[in-house]
């Protein structure tokens, strides 16, 4: 049971990346008004806001997939999956701080809930070797 509820998890949080690769690329807005990541503190200085949502976007793909990929390998027990939810939540964390803007307001629609449930997955599967799948 707890092989499918992890399963689940994994690939729903893989889902929501997909909603946040919407927002990224104007296919649609998560919250009226929101322009997350446009005003990204980090990739500002490199490029304009059209070519950060871009990127945004395709690196919430990569997340997302990876996310997606572990779930289904908690799902068919396959060894791999640790690796890659690792490397994938840590991943994601950092899309999600390189894209943010500096501001405190409105942090749930900026990925600060995403990151926080990164961190928890780093330390259920890193520190306390949790699940045993």
């Amino acid at each position: 049971m707890l092989r499918i509820i992890v399963g689940i998890f994994l690939i729903l949080h893989g889902l929501v990346h997909l909603l946040y690769f919407g927002q990224s690329t104007r296919f649609f807005e998560l919250q009226p008004g929101m322009v997350w990541p446009d005003g990204s503190l980090a990739l500002a200085k490199f490029s304009g806001a059209a070519t950060i949502r871009s990127v945004v976007g395709i690196l919430l793909i990569l997340a997302a997939i990876g996310f997606i990929a572990a779930g289904t390998g908690v799902f068919m027990r396959l060894s791999w999956w640790r690796p890659v939810v690792v490397g994938t939540a840590a991943f994601s964390s950092v899309i999600y701080l390189l894209s943010w803007d500096g501001l405190r307001a409105n942090l749930n629609g900026k990925g600060g809930i995403g990151i926080l449930i990164n961190l928890a997955i780093l330390a259920t599967v890193l520190i306390f070797h949790w699940p045993n799948l």
